[in-house]
């Protein structure tokens, strides 16, 4: 019972990042996920409670990977690898939760009014670490003497554009949708970027 209801629960919440992606917040209709999901709408109701639950779950189905997405700032002592997976990590989250994406980024953009003040809390945090961790590469001398938010403003922009601006981006290339080939080709260019505009340097081997 436990994986039919995990199964649904996955099944539900990537339908409904879709259709609050597509309508907001506001205009969702239970009726519509259900629909999507191939399901009878009290089983909405069932896993979740209410609209306002779901959409909680939706923000976090992609919140949660953001948190983890700063591992490497833990993992790695040194500079260029820990950026290096961080991009990586942060371009896998919008290619595999590209409409939870969207849900969030027009949650941010409207002042972030449904979302949780725990989730907002943990946000902040990891924002804090990672940029003080930025700080003390450059305190090393092993990065230029950037503004450590700006650059992870940077990096949020370049990585996450590539779900929520993915029909912009897919019209461009003139393609209908992007694939692991497009997503390695921009981790390799951000990266690049990244290091090289920041003189990024590696620890010394002893």
């Amino acid at each position: 019972m436990s994986r039919i209801r995990a199964k649904n629960e996955e099944i539900i919440i990537r339908a409904a990042s879709r259709v609050f992606a597509e309508n907001g917040y506001a205009a969702t209709k239970t009726a519509d996920i259900a629909v999507l999901a191939e399901l009878p709408k009290p089983n909405i109701y069932y896993y979740f409670g209410s609209k306002e639950k779901l959409y909680r779950a939706v923000l976090e189905s992609v919140t949660e990977p953001l948190l983890a997405a700063s591992a490497p700032f833990i993992e790695y002592r040194d500079p260029v690898m820990a950026l290096t997976a961080y991009i990586k990590s942060k371009l896998i989250i919008s290619k595999d939760y590209p409409y939870a994406s969207k849900v969030f980024a027009n949650e941010i953009m409207h002042g972030a009014p449904h979302l949780p003040e725990d989730i907002i809390a943990r946000l902040s945090e990891q924002t804090r670490t990672l940029s003080a961790k930025l700080t003390d590469w450059m305190g090393q001398g092993l990065m230029a003497p950037v503004d450590a938010h700006h650059l992870l403003f940077a990096i949020w922009a370049s990585t996450q554009t590539y779900a929520d601006f993915n029909w912009q981006i897919t019209m461009a290339l003139g393609k209908q949708e992007l694939d692991e080939q497009d997503f390695e080709r921009a981790a390799q260019l951000i990266t690049r970027l990244v290091i090289g505009g920041c003189e990024v340097q590696s620890l010394p081997t002893t």
